[in-house]
């Protein structure tokens, strides 16, 4: 019997961590980001909107400053903080305009981030620059 009090001795010890992780946890905020993400093609200098919602879930009110970011290897956009500030159990969804930089290389991807708090999440949706020209046929002729 005595071979089992380390084990239990153990147990307890991770059984109590456990409730203090929790307490710890207890006002954070969670990033809702959408099931899926996805590439969306935008041209040097084209605009685009960003939306993010977030949830209270810890048992208290807080507010946060909350940022987005696209960052890829060629070009970063940052948007402007917002402060959001959300009751136990509460959900607001957030929005950011912004535009691809002029000088964003034909091709590069740069993916969206969400930082709060001490914070950050990466999300599943990437900007891929694409050429603002685009050619198309009109007509055509054979003799």
């Amino acid at each position: 019997m005595r071979g089992f009090v380390p084990v239990w001795f153990a147990v307890a010890v991770l059984i109590v961590m456990a409730g203090f992780s929790s307490v710890g946890i207890s006002s954070q905020l969670a990033c809702c980001p959408p099931p899926s993400g996805g590439v969306v093609d935008k041209a040097p200098g084209g605009m685009f909107a960003v939306e993010i919602g977030f949830k209270n879930v810890g048992s208290t009110e807080g507010s946060w400053s909350v940022d987005v970011a696209f960052e890829g290897e060629k070009w970063t956009w940052k948007g402007t903080a917002q402060t959001l500030t959300l009751k136990p159990d509460h959900k607001k969804t957030l929005t950011w305009n912004g535009t691809v930089p002029a000088d964003a290389p034909i091709g590069s991807v740069a993916r969206l981030v969400a930082y709060y708090g001490d914070s950050y999440m990466l999300l599943n949706w990437w900007i891929h620059v694409v050429p603002a020209a685009e050619l198309t046929i009109t007509s055509s002729t054979v003799r």
